[in-house]
């Protein structure tokens, strides 16, 4: 059954939502074609285009790096758990649609802190009759929480794959290696964690412009090196799957990214760049287009 996050008041809800601010779930929204977002984010988003014109390359395979994870754990490990913190807004396809297709009584939890996000969660939920769907409206500094909530639908006696994607940038050192420590000291063995994580290693001029705009917006915004993020699994016992620690679209790519919805190119041009983004094809992409990382590790 749903959390008690989901019996808020709406009225409750539209005065958490601060419009003034921007908020990552949000902004990753305008990088993904959503609708819900604010102009805020919007200008957050079309700052960071402005500072690293293909940067929308970054979230787009950034998600379908959480894609092929989903569907590689669930088809080849046979991992039936999902812990997602730092979710974002509802968008194709989410957790619980890729796991639930391949194995529909697959169980999924979702965790995120913006009222939006939680506004939009009846409709994550709609999982399948035989899997299980729920929503914790949580912060990810909220181990303890997260995980005490969780349990009522998930059973930790069994592996579960915690899905950190695009979230630990968000976090200073000294609270985001702790944090994951205590999620995953929780995991039983055969658990996953899969994990992105923006980095300069790669292409550090485009992706400290983009830093620096959002950091003016007050973010934290942590470029973590390989092995900053490596020391996420290694100091925690994991062991790092194949191919390692690797730009997104280099692991296990399957051809298989969506590919863009077709446009009238008359009517494409009269968008402006944040507009453009949900109609350009991202299997375009070079590595020096990238600037995240991906990585999957077991518990043994």
């Amino acid at each position: 059954m749903p959390g008690d996050a989901l019996s808020q008041d709406p009225a409750e809800l539209r005065r958490r939502i601060d419009t003034t601010k921007a908020h990552p779930a949000r902004v990753y929204d305008v990088f993904l074609g959503g609708k819900d977002n604010y102009p805020v984010d919007r200008s957050a988003a079309a700052a960071a285009i402005v500072a690293n014109p293909t940067g929308y390359l970054d979230v787009r395979h950034n998600r379908d790096f959480l894609r092929r994870a989903v569907t590689t754990l669930t088809q080849e490990a046979g991992v039936r758990q999902f812990l997602d913190i730092g979710t974002g807004l509802p968008t194709q396809e989410n957790v619980h649609q890729i796991a639930q297709r391949i194995t529909p009584e697959s169980r999924v939890v979702y965790v995120d802190n913006d009222p939006v996000v939680l506004a939009h969660a009846r409709a994550l939920l709609t999982s399948g009759p035989e899997g299980q769907t729920d929503y914790i409206d949580a912060d990810l500094e909220e181990p303890a929480r997260i995980l005490e909530e969780a349990a009522k639908t998930l059973d930790f006696e069994q592996p579960i794959a915690l899905v950190l994607v695009a979230i630990l940038h968000f976090i200073e050192d000294e609270a985001a290696y702790p944090i994951v420590r205590e999620l995953v000291e929780a995991l039983p063995s055969g658990s996953r964690l899969v994990l992105s994580h923006l980095t300069e290693d790669l292409n550090a001029e485009n992706i400290r412009a983009v830093q620096r705009t959002f950091t003016e917006r007050g973010f934290t915004f942590v470029l973590r090196s390989r092995a900053e993020v490596e020391r996420f699994f290694t100091e925690n016992g994991l062991e790092v799957e194949e191919p390692g620690v690797v730009p997104v679209h280099r692991w296990r790519p399957d051809g298989a990214a969506p590919l863009p919805e077709k446009v009238d190119p008359a009517y494409f041009a009269t968008l402006d760049d944040i507009e453009k983004i949900r109609y350009r094809d991202i299997n375009d992409v070079t590595d020096a287009d990238i600037n995240v990382y991906g990585v999957t590790g077991i518990k043994p």
